[in-house]
């Protein structure tokens, strides 16, 4: 069953299946996909840009971004198709981040894994000496 959410776009309570938005706001999201779709079918405005696509719809760029992010328009069909990445905000046709940013990341992580592997290393060795007795001759000192 679905829960009850106001919609993100025009605060209008609903209950939320499988859409983030109110059935009003997906209609019109829906209208406004047809029009960017029909403006894109036509050969001249195969190769548009987002903000070519913004000027010559009159549709919203963040509503482009998304219908390119849920590939209903896909950068195979529409090369010039690009929308931020999410971290820097270099042009990127695919995902959220950037080879560079996604690069990055993986590389903090295995620095991350690494500094954990470490500390558990030195963990251990500190419990592994506190396990450990050690006896000491008393007789040594008396000759």
């Amino acid at each position: 069953m679905g829960e009850l959410e106001n919609c993100p776009r025009c605060g209008q309570l609903f209950v939320k299946t499988m859409r983030n938005v109110c059935q009003d706001c997906y209609k019109e999201e829906e209208e406004k996909f047809q029009i960017v779709y029909e403006f894109m079918k036509k050969r001249v405005n195969r190769q548009a840009t987002i903000p070519e696509i913004v000027e010559g719809t009159g549709v919203e760029k963040d509503i482009i971004i998304k219908f390119v992010k849920e590939k209903r328009l896909r950068s195979t069909q529409f090369p010039n198709l690009t929308y931020p990445c999410e971290r820097c905000g270099t042009e990127i046709a695919d995902g959220k981040l950037c080879d560079a940013c996604s690069k990055d990341l993986t590389h903090d992580l295995k620095q991350q894994e690494e500094l954990s592997a470490i500390e558990k290393r030195k963990q251990e060795e500190e419990r592994a000496k506190q396990r450990t007795y050690f006896a000491v001759d008393r007789d040594k000192g008396r000759n």
